[in-house]
């Protein structure tokens, strides 16, 4: 059983490796790329958080990002498509609580790559180093009830259904549910077999 967060990983950044992707560490460069995506309405329909209005936008979001990890705050990974080099996603560790060994876990596509596995390539490999490298006892998934791409990802790597709260969060005008999944340790085999 997993106590404590293996702190040493953010020594250097880790950099992990799928047949068709490369996760690494943002820098300033990501910024048109990741204005493309967080600017996009399908990929922010559910994000429940303001769409990027510009590329600055962009870059104070990875400013962010950096300061996270240098922090010890959280570890979040460009998603570069091998054959392109090109930044297609992001997806990491954005929240740590560091005292329950647990970490709240986000991820978004551009969607000229949904439903081609993409994200399911990046999201094994980084669950299996949330787990196995980081020391993490459970993975935490905060989605929109209405978000069912996001809800059925989760679910295809075993993550279960923790909580539904609703209308627990206040943004553009409205309350919204929110749904709570969640990965142990003990389920990382499942997160293999997918």
């Amino acid at each position: 059983m997993n106590t404590a967060i293996n702190s040493r990983v953010f020594e250097s950044f880790p950099v992990l490796e799928t047949d068709r992707l490369v996760l690494r560490e943002f820098t300033l460069l990501d910024a048109q790329d990741l204005f493309e995506i967080r600017s996009n309405k399908s990929v922010m329909k559910y994000m429940d958080t303001d769409a990027h209005k510009s590329l600055l936008d962009a870059q104070k979001m990875i400013e962010g990002i950096l300061y996270s990890f240098q922090n010890k705050e959280g570890i979040n990974w460009a998603v570069i498509d091998k054959k392109t080099n090109q930044m297609i996603g992001y997806v990491g560790f954005w929240r740590l609580m560091k005292e329950h060994v647990r970490a709240e876990i986000g991820y978004a596509l551009h969607p000229s790559f949904w439903s081609l596995g993409y994200m399911s390539e990046a999201l094994k490999i980084v669950l299996e180093f949330g787990f196995s490298t980081f020391n993490l006892h459970s993975i935490e998934g905060n989605v929109n009830k209405n978000n069912k791409q996001s809800i059925e990802l989760l679910e295809k790597f075993s993550f279960v259904k923790e909580a539904h709260f609703r209308e627990n969060y206040f943004y553009d005008g409205g309350f919204i549910d929110s749904i709570i999944y969640s990965l142990l340790e003990t389920d990382r085999e499942e997160v293999l077999k997918n």
